[in-house]
């Protein structure tokens, strides 16, 4: 059985000003997100699910339906905040849904394989999805999941420090935490991360970053089920909380309920979260086409 690549698409882009998961930035105004699928399907998944908010529907199937018909399969799953499939019973005013870990739950019994999660405006190469698909095919359990460990120099911004969550792992090469750094970059040649007092500590050269990709099966939604409700009912008053997936890897591995095994890839990271980035990924994307690591139209 393939596995499914699920797409994280229902946020609003509020600080891009714009539905950014449907903007455009190859040079045949090709998404992010095409990208992602054309090399998610080159590494073998079968099937494509987006995570969306209803009101997203028309405009998705609109954009992605024309290229991928024959290509391959595709669903639409909605993050609502409709809580009673949870055991809630009472209604949580909110203006924006409950996280990315929300998000992943939402695809319980619409998703019945394998599956890895991604989010739809960061483009992650396909030396990612080769090496996802494998485990996913070859080595995933209910009890051992996965994430892409990204090498920190091609998660950095040449404009900037950037807020990194960099991987602690064993000997196994597990998981044991995720400490998020909020000023990561580059000092004398050296990878650093800042503190609040100013003071900045060395990266070690193999330190790995996780840039939210993700492998899991579907007793994923089981075990993660009541930490949601719990994560609600403490947050319930707190309009801005979310539940990140993290916070679910955290609790999982605490627990001994599954393990994490930490992938390591070469591939190189950018993504977009305000409009001043655009043209930074489309130049980025441009060199790939003009290297031919990818054709200068992805859809035939």
């Amino acid at each position: 059985m393939k596995p499914t690549l699920l797409i994280l698409a229902a946020g609003m882009a509020s600080r891009y000003g714009s539905m950014k998961q449907v903007d455009g930035f190859g040079p045949n105004n090709e998404t992010i997100i095409d990208y992602s699928i054309y090399d998610a399907v080159r590494a073998g998944f079968g099937k494509v699910c987006f995570i969306i908010r209803e009101e997203f529907l028309e405009s998705f199937k609109g954009i992605f339906e024309p290229k991928l018909k024959g290509v391959v399969e595709t669903d639409y799953i909605f993050q609502t905040f409709d809580l009673t499939k949870y055991g809630i019973d009472k209604q949580i005013e909110r203006q924006k849904p409950w996280g990315t870990g929300h998000a992943v739950l939402e695809a319980a019994g619409k998703v019945n394989e394998p599956f890895c999660v991604i989010n739809a405006d960061d483009f992650y190469g396909y030396d990612a999805f080769k090496k996802m698909a494998d485990f996913l095919t070859n080595e995933v359990s209910d009890e051992k999941y996965s994430l892409i460990g990204y090498e920190v120099d091609k998660t950095l911004s040449e404009h900037g420090a950037v807020s990194r969550g960099i991987c602690l792992v064993n000997s196994e090469g597990n998981l044991q935490e995720i400490n998020e750094r909020t000023k990561v970059y580059a000092k004398d040649g050296v990878i650093v991360y800042e503190d609040e007092s100013g003071n900045t500590t060395p990266l070690h050269d193999d330190a790995r970053a996780s840039m939210n990709f993700w492998g899991f099966t579907p007793a994923v939604f089981e075990q993660t089920k009541p930490l949601f409700k719990a994560f609600v009912q403490e947050n319930e008053s707190n309009p801005k909380a979310e539940f990140f997936i993290p916070l679910m890897a955290e609790a999982l591995t605490k627990s001994g309920t599954a393990v994490f095994k930490v992938i390591p890839t070469s591939s190189k990271w950018f993504g977009v979260t305000y409009k001043e980035d655009k043209p930074i990924v489309q130049e980025s994307l441009s060199k790939l086409v003009a290297d031919g690591t990818y054709p200068s139209k992805l859809w035939k």
